[in-house]
């Protein structure tokens, strides 16, 4: 005769994520805040990483360096470790620079891509 099957027995199993800071592309400065199917989650400076437990099914992480905000939705399976890497990319050209001496704020363009850093990768 088997046990009954308890509520524990019958949840699905979690997820984990990691967001990486940590690519030789990034520019170095201002904060990335992430957040989680509408749920904030922490923030990153240059170097750092976070890992957080998650349900499995489909969600969304939102990152944005207060400039730029990106949405990336990801699919999470049971007993799945999802990762992206963050990183802040200064913009080039006239404009960018026009930017930088009328306003005095850098200008970043913010890069989200699945995965963990690479340092083979081109960013």
């Amino acid at each position: 005769m088997s046990e009954p099957e308890t509520a524990a027995d019958a949840a699905p199993a979690g997820a984990r994520l990691t967001v990486h800071r940590t690519s030789s592309a990034d520019e170095g400065s201002r904060q990335i805040l992430c957040s989680v199917d509408g749920t904030y989650v922490g923030q990153l400076l240059f170097g750092q990483k976070m890992t957080r437990d998650i349900p499995a099914g489909s969600h969304a992480l939102k990152a944005n360096n207060t400039l730029v905000w990106k949405t990336l939705p990801f699919e999470a399976g049971a007993g799945e470790h999802v990762h992206f890497t963050v990183w802040n990319e200064p913009m080039g050209g006239f404009f960018a620079r026009l930017l930088f001496i009328f306003v005095g704020a850098a200008a970043l363009t913010l890069r989200v891509t699945p995965g963990p850093p690479d340092s083979s990768r081109t960013a």
